[in-house]
């Protein structure tokens, strides 16, 4: 990449400098999180549903009604517990006694409870309040950490040679701080955590890549199979994760094509071989909590449940079609056109960015191809990143527009990376080629402008109870 483009670096407070992208993304990570947390905090009551109030009433004495707690009353911790983060924390206490809780992540919930477990080793029984401040800390960290990751992760796609080149890593990393997901990656969800473990599996699996491409061939296999287990991982906190294993079947389908094309040998053999174990560990994500519901539900063969005769069990898609009306076109009803509008401006980047990060990687695998990107503004391990990610995040998009509850796709995008590169690509002028034009630099504006605005309205009427959700 060029540095024609200077980074401007000097015109900054130092607080906020590229120069030091740790010590300023640290900074205004605090920042954001400080105005966040005293959005929620300082909403004016308990909105329509009152679940919170109950969730803290079976902690409270006995004496006390769920009629007598007040917004006002609540600890702060349980401002954060709204929607899902309900279910979170009552599973991490209890355990999954109701089988529409199984819609609600295992790998998560396992986290939470182990953490409250050892507190109450430690310090006594805990509480509502008490896993709510663990489970708040936990999104805090692992936001914090997610933004670091990215850095890194951006580090090794782009580099930072260059002034711009450090200005693109710091800039994406700054985005994923304001992004849309706003209060539920601070709240007691699993969406920072999913951030933090599927990011990270990124870095983890470009840094492979790039130990590959220089011939450090042991180190790239040992890093490229801990990148499945931090997939895997991610899988269990949110099943999306599995399409992070489409990366390890496109590795599979050209290491086939270099076994069969080439000379066998057994470094290319073992190569392959750990590629297919990795996408095997990725799919215990999934494997493992359906084997823990399958052996609660399905194994007295007079109390089964429908699911447990399916050909291939999975108490996951049976609560989500049974319970919560999640499937393919359920949710394409006149009702929810608001949600989809609310949702159509990142169904839009996702998808945008998606086909973007095709068009980088076409002239790199079709050389001759005609293409809008000029060959000198990437190298062919960017291109050949970016494409490898394209994939997970734009089946994410369809499967947003087409099966889920189409307005969490503005809080689950928060962990591919992808997007967020593209609106950095829209205000360096092609990678510090050129001068951006005047559309991409107003495209960039209102899209930043639009994340900081979205995410505080919905801090508010998360604080609220209030949807969306």
């Amino acid at each position: 990449m060029s540095s024609s483009v200077s980074s401007p670096a000097t015109s900054r407070p130092s607080l906020l400098n590229p120069r030091q992208p740790i010590k300023a993304l640290t900074v205004a990570f605090c920042l954001w999180k400080a105005l966040v947390y005293l959005v929620i905090i300082s909403c004016p009551g308990l909105g329509y549903d009152t679940s919170t109030s109950h969730l803290y009433h079976s902690h409270s004495r006995p004496d006390v009604t769920s009629e007598d707690i007040t917004y006002a009353h609540l600890p702060i911790p349980l401002k954060f517990v709204r929607w899902d983060s309900i279910y979170f924390l009552h599973i991490a206490e209890n355990g999954y006694l109701f089988e529409q809780e199984w819609a609600f992540g295992y790998g998560y919930t396992r986290v939470l409870a182990y953490i409250a477990t050892a507190l109450h080793r430690l310090i006594g029984p805990s509480g509502a309040a008490r896993t709510a401040v663990v489970a708040t800390a936990l999104s805090h960290v692992a936001h914090y950490l997610a933004v670091l990751a990215l850095y890194r992760l951006s580090v090794n796609v782009f580099g930072r040679d260059t002034a711009t080149q450090r200005l693109i890593c710091f800039l994406s990393a700054f985005l994923h701080i304001i992004c849309p997901a706003g209060a539920f990656l601070s709240a007691p969800y699993g969406e920072s955590l999913f951030s933090l473990l599927n990011i990270t599996g990124f870095y983890v699996y470009s840094s492979s890549f790039l130990d590959n491409k220089a011939g450090k061939r042991l180190s790239g296999d040992v890093k490229l199979f801990i990148a499945a287990v931090l997939f895997s991982a991610a899988t269990a906190v949110r099943s999306n994760g599995i399409l992070s294993g489409i990366l390890y079947a496109y590795d599979a389908l050209l290491q086939l094509r270099r076994v069969w094309c080439q000379r066998l040998s057994i470094d290319a053999c073992a190569h392959l071989s750990v590629i297919i174990i990795s996408g095997c560990v990725i799919a215990l994500g999934l494997v493992v909590p359906q084997t823990v519901a399958y052996t609660t539900y399905c194994v007295d063969a007079d109390a089964s449940r429908p699911w447990c005769q399916w050909l291939v069990p999975s108490i996951y898609r049976w609560v989500q079609g049974h319970y919560w009306n999640v499937g393919f076109l359920r949710y394409w009803t006149v009702s929810n056109i608001p949600l989809f509008l609310l949702a159509m401006p990142m169904l839009a980047i996702l998808s945008r960015s998606s086909l973007w990060a095709l068009d980088v990687a076409v002239p790199f695998i079709f050389p001759r191809a005609l293409s809008g990107v000029d060959q000198a503004s990437s190298s062919a391990t960017t291109a050949s990143l970016l494409l490898r990610l394209a994939v997970p995040q734009g089946l994410l998009a369809v499967m947003a527009l087409t099966s889920y509850h189409v307005q969490i796709i503005n809080r689950i995008s928060s962990g591919y990376p992808l997007w967020y590169w593209y609106l950095v690509y829209l205000v360096s002028g092609n990678w510090g080629q050129t001068r951006p034009s005047l559309q991409d630099s107003r495209t960039f504006t209102v899209a930043v402008r639009g994340m900081v605005a979205y995410a505080l309205i919905q801090a508010i009427l998360f604080g609220s109870f209030l949807p969306p959700a």
